[in-house]
Order: C-alpha cells, then structure tokens, then sequence
C-alpha cells in the first residue's frame, strides 16, 4: 500500500514538474518576443515625399514625376504624385494641408501666389517638413529651396531670339498660359527684351489657361483682331500649338511662331518650319534634382535658395537633318 502511495506521489511531482518546465519554456519564448519588438519597431521606415503638380497628367508635371520617381528609388524612397484633373488652385491649397496632415516627410510644389498658399507653406515647414518649390516659386514663404527654370531670363531669352530671326519692324502677339508667377517672369523678361528694340512691339496679350484649344482659339481672335501680327510667341508648352493650329486655319504662312518646351506636336512643327524655335526646360531634371536637394538636406547640408535648371534653344539647325537647311 506504502508502495503504490510512493509510486502516485512520483507520478504527480513528475506531472507539476512538467507543468512548471512547460510554462518556463513558454514564459522564455514570450520574452524574447518581446526583446525583438522594440528592434522592428525602430527599422526606419521609407521617406515618404508628395509631389502636387499643377494639373495631373500635363506632360510636363508627369516629366516632372519621372524625374522624382528616379531619384527616390536611389535611395529606396517613395514618392507620391498628386494634382487636380484641370488647373485648380484651390485643390492644390486642399491637396498641401492634406500632405501636411499626414505628415509627409517633404513636400515638391508649385507657389501659387496666394497668401493662403503661403501660410500652409510656412505650417509645413514649421512642422519640420521641408517643402520646396519647383517651376513656380513662393519666394514669400519658408520654403527651403526653388528649383526650375529662371523664367524672367527664359523671357529674356524669348526677345533676343525673336530681334535675332525677325529683323525688320513686326508687331506680336503674346500668349502666356496663366496668371501663374512663371508665366507672368517670363512675360516681365520677353517685354524688357524687346524694349530695347524699337521694330518690336507688342500689339495685345492674351491667356490661354494651359489649354491647347484655348491657345488656338485665342490665337486665332487675335490674329482676326490684328492681321498686322507677324510674330506670335506663347509662353507655355501648349500655346506654341495652339498658336500653329490658329495659323494654319487663317492661312498665315508668313506667321513666325515661338513656343515653349518641346511636345512632339512643337518638334514636328519646327521641323516642318511652321514654329521658329523654342525654348525648352527639363522638368525631368528639374524633378530628380529636387529630391537630390532633399537628401543634402537630410544630410545636413543647407541647399541653395534657388536651384535653377538651365533651358535649352530647340529650332531647325540644333534638330539637324534636312530641316535646318529646309528652314533657311
């Protein structure tokens, strides 16, 4: 009897002993769980950069976005693009304090102008989001740097080209694509430009609201209103279009047109010698250095105020081929 008590006393100190080994073994397992949390929890997660383009898919903003889109990869980044379907300030203000509630690490923009614009700007940064602006500046704000063409000298540029292939006395005609403060520095540069020469004059400026259709239509009333034009110039990439199309309708061979930035439409046009020349920017570049001034400033150092992206001349001669020679 002795015997088999001995024997259920063994069989239940083993069983506890078991029982306390088990919930060891887990209580071991729960630790290290726990040790290994705060390590996950510290891995840096991605930047996370939203670009606010002016109007979603303009070929310029979406050049603008690959050129982001490469450099973030780089560094194993993620960048988001937004804008409104058509040209909306007000969604763009909407789409900034949107970015800024969910505390984007930076912020690529266009400026707007706009004193409302300019005070989320500020927030932004004042939250320690560095925002920078690229193709219009808000040199207004805290903004931490401006990327983009130096548009009043671009318009400068625009004058001398037009004394340089004109010569003799002409009246012109001026579309810029809105009231954006690009549009506006370009037009400042193209009127002092030509102010130095007393055969250009500038008979009537118009905008087109970065319409193609507007361009051609606004063109055209002018050219009905004005037949004295001789050169037109458009300050944004669809203008120059636009502003061929009107020509063509109204049958004005001798027109002489400038445009802005190269669309396959513009390049097709100046190698048929319907457009002179262009000026061209590089939002590809202008989007990739921006994020190059972002990891300078996350690597301490202070980027320049204002980053500009040099533009290029497009015309016949640097198309070579048969069309320079067919232009003269």
């Amino acid at each position: 009897m002795s015997n088999r008590r001995w024997y259920i006393g063994l069989l239940v100190l083993t069983f506890v002993f078991i029982c306390l080994l088990l919930q060891f073994l887990f209580s071991t397992l729960r630790i290290r769980e726990l040790v290994k949390l705060p390590s996950a929890v510290s891995e840096i997660s991605p930047r996370h950069i939203v670009l606010i383009s002016q109007e979603l898919d303009n070929p310029f903003w979406r050049s603008v976005e690959q050129g982001a889109r490469a450099a973030v990869q780089q560094y194993g980044w993620e960048l988001e693009y937004t804008g409104s379907f058509r040209i909306n300030p007000a969604e763009q203000t909407k789409l900034l304090e949107k970015a800024i509630a969910a505390k984007a690490d930076a912020i690529l923009l266009q400026g707007l102008g706009e004193p409302q614009y300019k005070q989320w700007i500020d927030k932004a940064i004042a939250q320690g989001i560095p925002v920078l602006t690229v193709d219009t500046d808000e040199p207004e704000s805290s903004r931490l740097s401006y990327v983009g063409t130096n548009n009043e000298e671009a318009g400068k540029r625009m004058g001398e080209l037009v004394e340089q292939k004109v010569g003799d006395a002409s009246r012109i005609g001026v579309l810029i694509g809105s009231s954006a403060d690009s549009q506006r520095l370009r037009l400042l540069g193209f009127q002092e430009a030509t102010s130095y020469y007393p055969n250009l004059t500038i008979t009537e400026i118009r905008t087109s609201n970065i319409s193609r259709l507007q361009a051609e239509q606004q063109a055209a009333d002018m050219l009905a209103k004005h037949p004295q034009i001789q050169i037109m110039v458009g300050f944004s990439a669809l203008d120059g279009i636009g502003i061929m199309k009107a020509a063509e309708r109204a049958s004005r061979n001798d027109l002489r047109i400038f445009s802005f930035d190269d669309l396959q439409e513009t390049v097709d046009g100046i190698r048929q010698c319907k457009i002179a020349s262009s000026i061209v920017q590089q939002p590809y570049k202008i989007g990739y250095d921006s994020v190059m001034l972002l990891n300078q400033y996350w690597s301490g150092q202070a980027p320049e105020k204002q980053h500009f992206i040099p533009a290029t001349v497009l015309d016949a001669n640097s198309l070579g081929g048969s069309a320079g020679g067919a232009c003269r």
